[in-house]
């Protein structure tokens, strides 16, 4: 029997990972990209000799990679390696950094004059955290759902001891186990840095603190993030699998059952037996299959996740005590956090994020060279529209970031790039340039999420951070087997129909 065709949109990371999967069980996998190389997000940028992974610069839970390679037969290609510190935390008003260490004395020790108690309080917060992780992977996690009945039945199967962190806040779950404002701010990162706040975000994720501190850890590839693509790109090639790039799907051919053909911005119709969206899943439902519950004026009614300001430098020098993975904060944290999603004007002194990859890989900057990848989470297109201001912010930014770091950062700028939300928007069609797709709202998460699955079309799938299970590298990783799986039910079914 002729192998059943794959046409997939988009070669971000969860696109690459599904045409690897179904190209090691014999299907014929074609991709379109719309961008000029593949990667999406998970992409690179090259200037004035300086390399940057242009959008994600660590993850956690590593051995997804692992599951990953090893369902396709290969050994892993990727050499990771673990941040130690994971990361640094800067205060407005307090000198020296936080250093967060995944060693829970080290940890205990750095906070000892905040948190007295730190130990006995963080190892009871981690255990309940620990205990949510493990009972939701594989009931809620790892699973496709069929209908919204489907995901309340996977809910019930949940222990009920959980039930109460639905009902409470992140932030009010930590100040049930420690007195610092500090602590809780810390903790509150992995919420506030995938583009939600502590305050809205439900206390089940209490559990990427767990990820973080206690379980995998975080880490980065050796050679810089863009190695993921790189590596999986080489394998696609000895699979045949072919990528068009500048080729973006603006239309479908149906005949109201399955999808027939994609046609491009060219005219060209793109035809296979099955197709897979790794676009946003909810916009890509509005914008081209024209569904009224997914038109704008529906989807801006839902919580999106915040949009990146991005800016990327390379600067002349070593900058000594500085770490892979830093957070620059104000004092003024809750003020911030509740107005940052709705505010029409960038904050006068905005949070940020800064990473060093040429700390761990010297070869993405020259000699005597420091590389500089900056993420300010900024509210997105619905809320402020205007980035006339964009030089203003990055200005306002490295200025702060030298002043609190010791090194002039402007005397010593060898070169400089910026990508504002519109940006992020036009090369990767990010719903009004939000940066991680759909938040993680109890009503969007699991089953509530738009499904992988399409509602009309029997030959058409998702995968990515807007469907299920949501966002991030290793997420999104996970997605690519859950769409896998869906299509290799879909062609076990078709076969015993001919029997």
């Amino acid at each position: 029997m002729m192998a059943k065709k794959v046409l997939i949109v988009g070669a971000g990371l969860g696109g690459l990972s599904t045409a690897l999967r179904l190209a090691s069980k014999g299907f014929e996998v074609e991709i379109l990209e719309k961008y000029h190389q593949a990667g999406g997000r998970l992409n690179q940028i090259k200037q004035d000799g300086f390399t940057f992974d242009m959008g994600p610069s660590f993850f956690s839970m590593s051995y997804e990679f692992d599951e990953l390679f090893r369902y396709c037969g290969v050994d892993n290609p990727l050499r990771f390696n673990e941040l130690d510190p994971l990361y640094s935390v800067y205060f407005s008003n307090r000198k020296e950094p936080y250093l967060i260490h995944k060693n829970l004395d080290r940890l205990a020790e750095e906070f000892a004059k905040i948190e007295p108690e730190f130990r006995k309080n963080v190892e009871n917060y981690l255990g309940q955290a620990r205990g949510v992780f493990h009972d939701t992977e594989y009931r809620i996690v790892k699973r496709n759902y069929d209908s919204i009945k489907d995901y309340a039945r996977a809910l019930a199967s949940v222990p009920l001891k959980h039930a109460p962190l639905l009902l409470r806040t992140m932030w009010t779950e930590l100040s049930r186990h420690f007195e610092s404002d500090d602590v809780k701010i810390i903790f509150s990162l992995v919420a506030f840095f995938l583009g939600a706040t502590p305050f809205n975000t439900p206390a089940v994720y209490s559990l990427l603190n767990y990820t973080e501190l206690e379980h995998d850890g975080y880490w980065n590839v050796q050679g810089g993030m863009y190695k993921i693509t790189e590596e999986m790109l080489k394998l696609l090639e000895a699979h045949k699998v072919k990528i068009h790039y500048n080729t973006e799907v603006k239309n479908v051919l149906s005949d109201g059952k399955e999808i027939s053909g994609f046609l491009d911005q060219n005219g060209e119709i793109w035809k296979a037996d099955y197709y897979v969206v790794n676009a946003d899943a909810a916009s890509f439902r509005g914008q081209i299959l024209n569904r009224p519950k997914y038109k704008d004026e529906k989807l801006d009614k839902l919580h999106w996740t915040l949009a990146p300001f991005t800016i990327y430098l390379g600067v002349k020098g070593k900058i000594k005590d500085f770490y892979h993975h830093n957070y620059f904060l104000g004092d003024n944290f809750k003020e911030y956090a509740d107005l940052i999603f709705s505010m029409s004007e960038v904050p006068e002194k905005p949070y940020y994020y800064v990473n060093v990859s040429s700390h761990q890989n010297p070869e993405s900057a020259p000699p005597d060279c420091e590389n500089l990848f900056i993420l300010c989470p900024v509210p997105d297109l619905r809320v402020k529209a205007d980035w006339s201001d964009r030089e203003s912010l990055a200005d306002s930014i490295i200025e702060d970031l030298g002043k609190r770091i010791g090194y002039d950062l402007k005397k010593n700028t060898l070169t400089r790039k910026i990508l504002d939300p519109i940006d992020w928007r036009d090369k990767f069609n990010l719903y009004k340039g939000s940066g991680l797709g759909l938040a993680h709202d109890l009503d969007q998460v699991g089953g509530m999420r738009p499904r992988n699955k399409d509602e009309e079309f029997d030959n058409l799938f998702y995968v990515g951070a807007s469907t299920v299970p949501g966002t991030g590298l290793p997420i999104v990783v996970i997605s690519s087997r859950l769409v896998a799986a869906r299509i290799l039910e879909e062609e076990r079914n078709a076969l015993l129909a001919l029997k």
